[in-house]
């Protein structure tokens, strides 16, 4: 990405504060610029592979040990390091300019410049609503909602420091926790400088050294003077990003998605075969809290060719839609039976019954391809909005609800497209 020379003053003067307060050299390979990512570090020197980008003392991080002794005396010992980090956080920044760490509070992202998902507006979650990140939101405001109120008591004995302290005000504090903080022998730090590295393409992360009391990065490549330096969050979806982190990446690697499905009610044998599921505790994802007993969660991943075993299709949901195609209470007894004589796992194996086998898969492709059509409802709706300005807010979370959707969308054609070809090539065998 381009290197921007419009470089505040503030920029200018971070890294000179924070080597200041830390009584050594943090880097001097680096400079604080701006890309399209916003603020960001780009190469201030050539840069070799392997050499080592920046060192941030463990005396400089913002870490959960300095909260207010006073104010731990009151927190219950469940209270969550990214809850207490918040609260650090929220401390520092209510002191404004008399803080010690103003710089560094002031180069944070305003609230109003935060896109992770639980700051949309309820029209702007509308354009995720396929997409397992919409009922995520609700979940994660809810969980906030508890975490503030769990400590308001608390943080009301300090009005000195806190003042009056908002949900909106905590929610801003976790989600710039949540999204910058690493996990670091403190629980949590928030490490200054090294969290203005964006997240891209890149084999470097930030790296902890206990015996050295240091957070250091090494470079994965060269760069040249100029170029933007980034660093892997982690192997993250889109879905994740967005959620957690305020942004998406278009093309995204690590993109999945999630689908329900669940056993139609009107099935005759929709208790049997709830019984069946529950008693070999058929393996599902459990991020959704809110799924009725009959409805399951899975992860589907992008299918890389359709001649392959299906990897990305979980085993567990192709053993789901077996259990689904079954007509007899016979067929879920040799289910259940086979199952016991072998490794505890259900209906793992291709059915004998080669038709009931193909109308097995024929509901995942038919409820798959359901999906599709809803993710390209959504994605039309997209492209008929007006046109907003260049920048405008409204227009970058519509172009990341698009890399959140087309990604996702991506892998259930994957999905797809390789249930058609097993039930092809399983129909001539």
């Amino acid at each position: 990405m381009p290197y921007s020379s419009a470089v505040s003053k503030d920029c200018n003067a971070f890294l000179p504060w924070l080597e200041q307060k830390a009584g050594t050299e943090i880097s001097s390979k680096l400079s604080i610029g701006h890309s399209t990512c916003g603020r960001s570090l780009f190469a201030s020197d050539f840069i070799r592979e392997g050499e080592c980008l920046l060192k941030v003392p463990y005396s400089v991080h913002l870490t959960p040990d300095k909260i207010i002794p006073a104010l731990e005396s009151l927190l219950t010992a469940d209270v969550s390091n990214i809850v207490r980090l918040a609260v650090v956080l929220l401390a520092e920044k209510k002191l404004g300019q008399d803080s010690t760490w103003a710089s560094y509070v002031n180069s944070l992202p305003l609230c109003e410049d935060m896109h992770n998902t639980i700051f949309w507006s309820k029209d702007e979650l509308e354009m995720v609503r396929p997409s397992s990140v919409y009922r995520e939101t609700f979940d994660q405001k809810v969980c906030i909602e508890k975490e503030f109120y769990v400590i308001k008591h608390a943080l009301g004995h300090f009005p000195q420091i806190f003042g009056t302290c908002t949900l909106l005000d905590f929610m801003y504090a976790y989600s710039i926790v949540g999204s910058r903080a690493w996990g670091t022998s403190k629980g949590l730090s928030l490490v200054p400088f090294a969290d203005f590295l964006n997240h891209g393409v890149s084999k470097s992360f930030l790296l902890s050294d206990d015996d050295k009391e240091i957070s250091e990065v090494i470079a994965d490549r060269d760069y040249t003077i100029g170029e933007e330096v980034m660093i892997r969050y982690g192997k993250f979806p889109n879905s994740t990003l967005l959620l957690d982190f305020g942004f998406t990446l278009k093309d995204n690697i690590y993109d999945q998605v999630q689908i329900l499905i669940g056993i139609p009610k009107l099935d005759h044998l929709f208790k049997e075969k709830l019984e069946l599921l529950h008693k070999y505790s058929m393996p599902t994802d459990t991020k959704n809290s809110k799924l009725s007993s009959s409805e399951f969660s899975f992860t589907l991943r992008e299918v890389k060719s359709t001649q392959g075993k299906g990897k990305g299709i979980p085993q567990s949901l192709r053993a789901f839609a077996r259990i689904l195609s079954a007509n007899s209470n016979e067929e879920l007894k040799n289910m259940s039976l086979e199952a016991s004589n072998g490794d505890g796992r259900l209906a793992r194996r291709p059915l004998n019954d080669k038709q009931r086998e193909l109308y097995a898969h024929d509901i995942l492709h038919l409820h798959i391809n359901n999906i599709i059509e809803i993710y390209n409802s959504s994605i039309k709706s997209l492209d008929l909005v007006g046109s907003d300005p260049p920048h405008c807010k409204s227009l970058l979370r519509r172009d990341m609800a698009r890399n959140l959707l087309t990604g996702e969308l991506r892998v259930l054609r994957s999905a797809h497209s390789w249930l058609k070809s097993y039930c092809k090539i399983f129909s001539r065998i």
